[in-house]
């Protein structure tokens, strides 16, 4: 199977305060996108795409040659060549989009500052095997293996009914309480340590393309004018799995995610990943 893995490394980082997708956190000065890039490899991906903005693409190289010996089989899309400029990037469905022309079979996409693990990357893999060009996968992970330390987050709560994805619902607020209950903020609730939510990690067939340009069509003509309106990934699955255009795999990794939101998450996640 041609599989490529797609990492969205456009992202602007403004909670961290800088270039989170290149931040050392590995032993050997990896950043999250190289344990990405390893799982990935490791799971079958063939060709790993980078989507970044212009102003990092030199420090983006500069970190690749000083990480991996050839770069034979990495390519690197700017997000801001497609479309409009705007300030803010149009989001992650614009951000896949602008992938179009390099990915010629299916892909697994990421975020760059998330880790999510081996055994999550093979379950997506395995979700896009039959190559089915109306299946795609939504690895899901445990909610209480993705809260950081401190501080609230937001997650998209997924409904799923055997094994399919049957909608996602963006939370806010999510934060676990000092009686240890899990709730979230927007909107309000308790929520299950074991409750199924998605940290963008998605497999697609290559016909998810022609569904991203023609909704990406749809958004520009209805929110192009508006700043920080963003064109989501979860959003245009959700469109396509309501119209019956794409069935949703759910499989469910029993990984921890491990992420940096704000500065002071570096350290635990470097002594987390200090063994990976």
């Amino acid at each position: 199977m041609d599989l490529s893995l797609v990492i969205m490394a456009a992202g602007l980082g403004s909670r961290f305060g800088g270039t989170k997708q290149l931040v050392e956190v590995g032993p050997n000065g990896e950043a999250f996108l190289d344990f990405a890039i390893q799982d990935g490899r490791a799971a079958g991906c063939n060709q790993v795409v980078l989507i970044i903005r212009t102003d990092i693409e030199e420090d983006v190289r500069a970190h690749l040659e000083r990480q991996y010996d050839s770069l034979d089989g990495f390519v690197l899309v700017r997000q801001d060549d497609l479309g409009p400029h705007r300030d803010k990037p149009w989001g992650t469905a614009h951000a896949v989009l602008s992938a179009a022309a390099v990915v010629p079979g299916s892909f697994i996409v990421v975020n760059a500052d998330d880790y999510y693990g081996p055994s999550s990357f093979q379950l997506a893999a395995d979700a896009l095997s039959g190559g089915e060009d109306t299946v795609g996968a939504l690895v899901a992970f445990q909610l209480s293996k993705t809260l950081p330390l401190e501080g609230a987050v937001s997650r998209g709560v997924c409904a799923v009914s055997d094994g399919l994805l049957e909608s996602i619902s963006e939370t806010h607020g999510i934060a676990r309480g000092e009686d240890g209950q899990i709730r979230s903020d927007d909107p309000a609730g308790e929520h299950s340590d074991d409750t199924m939510v998605s940290m963008n990690m998605f497999g697609f067939p290559q016909s998810l393309f022609p569904h991203l340009q023609s909704q990406w069509e749809a958004f520009y003509d209805e929110f192009g004018d508006q700043p920080k309106t963003e064109y989501l990934l979860p959003d245009v699955v959700d469109r396509l799995r309501e119209t019956g255009e794409l069935t949703v795999k759910v499989p469910v990794s029993d990984e921890e995610w491990i992420g940096v939101t704000n500065p002071n998450d570096l350290d635990p996640a470097r002594e987390k990943l200090a063994h990976r």
